[in-house]
């Protein structure tokens, strides 16, 4: 432990200033200041710090992207929702208006890039992972607002053997090392998306934007981002299992992955520089695709000791929580939180390897000096 000293009240030390990117025309609609967002080709990871003073959900300006081509931009007019296949008796299309008149249903939901946190393999690990480097700015909480799917399940007559779907968004055919795999799409069962899948038409209060899946889009509480397919155009419930590159060689480990893991982070810049002497409220955020957070524990000498950070009861999505800090001496800090589910999930010290960093839930080590 370190000595204690007497503190006057202080705050994080600023290290970015806003400064806008090109007007859009290039794979992301929306701009990507420089301190909001670090873009890592066709996507762009939030900045954690950019989170500080901004309530439990992710702004629409600062919700992270991740796309696989480009952001299309979409005629609402002549969109339409196709449900077809030999699992349905009554396949039918929806069109924008005609989600718009089914009961709604709101929800504050977690959509979490498999890859979040990848670039620590490396980095804190030693073992480099291939794939977006994401610090853990591939994550946002919003409150999104749609038709179940079970709704439009049930009104297209979904068979009771059913078994599968696949849905398919209309952003352009994905092509990596030269093979082409179609457009995005990735299977669902049945038993998942009956029981709490939203087909989102809003995000926070607004009609959803271009970036983010306009006219609608999946929102699958709990699992990998990749399963909240967005653009969403067809989906084809069967009564067999259904594959695509998506869950037979991308975002699988042994078997396909669904679940999110523990994860915590500051709402601080990387690199942070705070005030010796100084108290410092330093908050963040830690989320589970299980459920609920239990507790969080931060330590400010490098996992040394733990102390219990303050938290509040939220929904499922994340939970917001704060830990006073005053330190006495100047030089360089190694700040590290971990949370345990309601599952009794913890954070462990290191994450298992993959080579393409999926579903990293180690505890991070978070570097500040002190001056």
């Amino acid at each position: 432990m370190e000595p204690t000293a007497l503190c006057t009240l202080g705050d994080i030390s600023p290290l970015f200033h806003s400064q806008a990117a090109p007007p859009p025309g290039g794979p992301i609609v929306k701009p990507l200041p420089h301190d909001l967002f670090i873009v890592h080709g066709a996507s762009a990871e939030m900045r954690w710090e950019a989170m500080r003073g901004q309530g439990y959900h992710v702004p629409n300006d600062r919700f992270f992207v991740r796309n696989h081509t480009t952001t299309p931009l979409i005629d609402v007019r002549t969109w339409r929702l196709r449900l077809h296949g030999d699992g349905l008796r009554a396949p039918r299309s929806f069109r924008y208006e005609d989600l718009l008149a089914l009961p709604a249903t709101t929800r504050d939901v977690a959509i979490e890039c498999a890859g979040n946190g990848r670039s620590f393999f490396a980095t804190q690990q030693g073992t480099p992972a291939t794939g977006t480097q994401w610090r853990l700015g591939g994550i946002g909480v919003a409150r999104w607002r749609g038709v179940k799917l079970s709704t439009l399940l049930k009104l297209a007559g979904i068979a009771p053997d059913a078994v599968d779907l696949l849905p398919t968004g209309l952003d352009g055919e994905y092509v990596e090392d030269g093979v082409n795999h179609g457009h995005v799409r990735r299977p669902l069962p049945v038993r998942k998306a009956m029981a709490d899948v939203l087909v989102a038409y809003e995000m926070n209060g607004e009609t959803l934007p271009p970036d983010h899946g306009f006219p609608a889009r999946l929102v699958v509480p709990g699992w990998a981002g990749i399963s909240s397919i967005k653009w969403l155009g067809g989906i084809e419930v069967a009564r067999r299992e259904l594959t695509s590159p998506w869950n037979t060689g991308l975002y699988r480990l042994d078997e396909p992955l669904t679940t999110q893991v523990v994860k915590s982070a500051f709402e601080l810049p990387w690199e942070a520089r705070l005030e010796a002497g100084r108290q410092h409220i330093l908050r963040g955020r830690s989320w589970s695709g299980r459920g609920h957070i239990a507790r969080v524990e931060v330590s400010v000498d490098g996992g040394r000791s733990w102390r219990r950070a303050y938290t509040r009861r939220t929904v499922a999505a994340w939970t917001p929580w704060h830990f006073a800090w005053c330190p006495a001496t100047p030089g360089p800090y190694r700040l590290m939180a971990r949370a345990t589910d309601e599952t009794g999930a913890t954070q462990p010290e290191h994450a298992a390897y993959n080579p393409n960093g999926y579903l990293f839930d180690a505890v991070v080590e978070h570097p500040v000096t002190v001056v």
